[in-house]
């Protein structure tokens, strides 16, 4: 059949596609559609499994928001939210305030289990960058650094 097909004078080419195509009216066109509803079928999946990932996301970080203790918000009758939380999760600016008097607070933040997980060439990198964030910062205020541990 397939040699009969490649012949040059169309009247030697079989007639009977009609029955192989089961009667269908077929084009060229055809498969590419297919294949075009194939992939837009995958593309509408993709996205949904996407935006259940973003919709994951966004409960995780507003899990954490509300997990955080925040003060209020203090910026006049004309700033909307009641909470720095709630300014946050509308992504606001938070205007910083500042203190005439600070309390000091020392804590243990579990740097010797961040140790052991880690390479040293890692435990140090961290510290360096940590510290060398913290002096930039500390830079721009009127404050004493104390030493830590």
């Amino acid at each position: 059949m397939v040699i009969q097909c490649w012949a040059w004078v169309p009247l030697q080419s079989p007639l009977h596609f009609k029955s192989i195509n089961q009667g269908k009216k077929t084009s060229v066109a055809d498969p590419m559609l297919r294949m075009l509803e194939k992939y837009s079928q995958s593309l509408e999946d993709l996205i949904r499994e996407r935006t259940e990932e973003l919709e994951l996301e966004r409960e995780r970080i507003e899990r954490l928001l509300s997990q955080m203790v925040l003060p209020p918000c203090d910026s006049g009758p004309s700033y909307p939210f009641k909470s720095v939380t709630e300014a946050l999760k509308m992504g606001a600016a938070v205007e910083p305030q500042s203190f005439d008097q600070v309390t000091i607070y020392l804590s243990d933040v579990g740097f010797t289990t961040i140790a052991s997980l880690s390479e040293p060439v890692e435990v140090v990198g961290l510290l360096n960058d940590l510290y060398t964030l913290f002096d930039e910062v500390l830079g721009n205020h009127d404050v004493y650094k104390v030493r830590g541990l």
